[in-house]
């Protein structure tokens, strides 16, 4: 009877366990995507209606204004085809060369790797700075060119630990045995260690594809004659102008154009539109993502 009432003083303890864990869990998910869920709420809602506030899980009154006015630029196909390109090119190549790097500094024979560690390592903690860095690529003859979104990128320094973490994990014998047959450094990295690190190249795209398609700043900064404009800068300009519109009612022609607007759904919009192509991503991507991290994050 005593190891009855145990065995079930256990069963019922493990229960409670379990139902706290998945209510913690449940109020950590909602937490995170309550955010979301309200702004796109907000998106469809009529501008001057969100202005009252109390708008929280669905649109009280629904309009589809501002995802028109945002649809209706004729600039933004072209943004939004230079932001996928700049994310193609910027994580593939970004990818490449911070892979390569990582091999590099994990091949134990090769007596500068500790140097060129600590080298890259430092950049994490120190840079020359925007006007030192707007020099530089002026004087490299980068601005106002596609090229000055991935080049700067090539080399990460925050990739290549994650990288050369997991990488040191592979078994030594793997490239040792490469070698006996006459493969060089590079086809041991194309065929080798690509493949067998894919888990955290996948995890690394992550992190690469969306610090590409969020950026901003730099567009504005090294092309500034317009002509590479990316699709968050359109969004950006858009909100700014909706933004003005509000301090200049006294102006009619703005105010029938803008009159279902206000920069509170726009903005709602504007950040569904930037948000909804990585999250059809990641679903795709979230097995190697976590098993990437995880595995890469054994040593430092």
């Amino acid at each position: 009877m005593v190891e009855t009432s145990s065995s079930m003083q256990s069963s019922l303890a493990s229960r409670l366990a379990d139902i706290a864990i998945i209510i913690v869990l449940v109020l950590l998910g909602f937490v995170v995507i309550y955010p979301f869920i309200n702004l796109l709420a907000l998106s469809f809602n009529d501008g001057k209606d969100a202005a009252r506030g109390g708008i929280y899980f669905f649109p009280r009154k629904l309009s589809f204004s501002a995802y028109g006015m945002l649809f209706e630029n004729k600039k933004l196909l072209k943004g939004l085809s230079w932001s996928v390109l700049r994310v193609i090119v910027g994580t593939c190549t970004c990818l490449f060369m911070t892979g390569l790097l990582s091999y590099i500094i994990s091949i134990r024979t090769f007596s500068g790797r500790k140097f060129m560690r600590i080298l890259f390592f430092m950049t994490m903690y120190f840079s020359g700075g925007l006007i030192p860095t707007y020099i530089l690529m002026n004087q490299l003859h980068l601005t106002n060119t596609f090229q000055v979104y991935w080049i700067p990128g090539l080399f990460n320094a925050y990739f290549m630990l994650l990288m050369a973490s997991y990488i040191s994990d592979l078994p030594e014998a793997l490239f040792e045995s490469a070698r006996i047959d006459g493969a060089g450094e590079l086809r041991i990295y194309w065929r080798i260690v690509i493949p067998v690190a894919m888990p955290v190249f996948a995890a690394v795209s992550i992190y690469a594809a969306v610090g590409h398609w969020n950026s901003w700043f730099d567009v504005i900064l090294y092309n500034f004659n317009g002509k590479f404009d990316t699709l968050q800068v359109y969004l950006r300009r858009l909100l700014l102008e909706v933004e003005a519109t509000q301090q200049i009612r006294d102006q009619q022609l703005l105010m029938r154009k803008f009159q279902d607007l206000s920069p509170l759904t726009l903005r709602a919009a504007t950040t569904i539109v930037v948000t909804v192509p990585i999250l059809c991503v990641y679903p795709f991507l979230q097995k190697y993502f976590i098993g990437g991290i995880t595995l890469g994050s054994v040593k430092g």
